[in-house]
């Protein structure tokens, strides 16, 4: 079983890959042992082969939102200009 979901998520990360990122970025394809390496890759990088691996995540999401709400109007209004200092505003919605 294990076997075949590897297989079923190399193919599409070689799909995504290749419908994609050439037009886009102008990145070359893939075949399939070359968007499983990537997996295994990004697997490395990013998360663990445990169970449960995006519980790191998890944890440091409730850690920042713990954070916020401690925080009084005054340093919630430091923290988001220092975001859009930063950050250039990115992901902000213009309020007209």
């Amino acid at each position: 079983m294990a076997a075949l979901i590897i297989a079923i998520l190399g193919y599409v990360v070689m799909f995504l890959w290749n419908w994609i990122l050439p037009e886009v970025a102008h990145a070359g394809r893939l075949n399939f042992w070359q968007a499983l390496g990537l997996l295994i890759l990004c697997r490395l990088l990013f998360g663990n082969f445990k169970k449960g691996g995006g519980q790191h995540f998890k944890e440091r999401a409730r850690g920042m939102r713990e954070k916020w709400q401690n925080m009084n109007e005054e340093e919630r209004a430091r923290f988001k200009e220092e975001y859009k200092r930063r950050c250039g505003g990115w992901g902000h919605r213009n309020k007209e």
